[in-house]
């Protein structure tokens, strides 16, 4: 897990409080906007485990810059890079993420259910799961990968107690999670749509700190 980052300052909206359990696992985190960390502004992350022990999640609305799928499948070895014109369309069109600020060398890969790895894909909730292992790169080269996934390079951590009390100091809002805003396309808009799914208009949410 990362080290405790600064909390964010409190703002006139009410973050929400974890729900049943008290855990958040397989739900989205909306950064509020007066997130002071500038590696989670504007930042929409799956959570992929919640507990006592901690959080980790997935940051689904930050591309990895200039690095496409093909690409990185010949960096790998995976394939040759003469072979890059000849992945399936789901091989071509994958997005690359930045997931977060621990372990950006590696890749996690966010995927819907119907692919599973024995001992190597973890099921989180809702039909989704998560693999890091290089075997579904392979799959997804090969055209045998699941219906839909993304790529992240790196995850979001947090140490034990450290999310809830972000959430307590309205560093994040949540809501359920849906495949459109985990794997849709439109990734420059799913901050935005995120909002609109609990009925927030980013308006609404002042900049101002301490004043009621």
């Amino acid at each position: 897990m990362e080290p405790t980052r600064k909390r964010p300052r409190k703002s006139r909206a009410k973050a929400a409080s974890p729900g049943a359990g008290g855990y958040l696992d397989g739900q989205l985190l909306i950064a509020m906007p007066v997130m002071e960390d500038e590696r989670f502004a504007r930042s929409v992350i799956y959570l992929c485990a919640h507990s006592s022990e901690g959080a980790m999640g997935i940051i689904v609305n930050r591309p990895a810059g200039s690095i496409d799928f093909p690409e990185l499948l010949a960096q790998l070895d995976i394939i040759d890079k003469a072979d890059g014109i000849k992945l399936p369309e789901s091989a071509e069109t994958m997005k690359v993420l930045k997931g977060g600020p621990v372990e950006t060398g590696r890749g996690f890969v966010l995927h819907t259910s119907d692919f599973f790895i024995q001992d190597a894909t973890l099921p989180i909730d809702d039909g989704i799961c998560l693999t890091a292992t290089v075997d579904i790169l392979r799959a997804i080269a090969q055209g045998g990968g699941p219906k839909h996934a993304i790529l992240a390079l790196g995850y979001a951590g947090w140490a034990p107690g450290q999310l809830e009390a972000e959430i307590q100091h309205n560093g994040w809002l949540h809501c359920t999670a849906d495949e459109e805003l985990i794997f849709g396309g439109d990734v420059d808009a799913k901050y935005q749509r995120a909002l609109h799914k609990i009925g927030i208009e980013p308006g609404m949410l002042s900049n101002d700190a301490g004043h009621a």
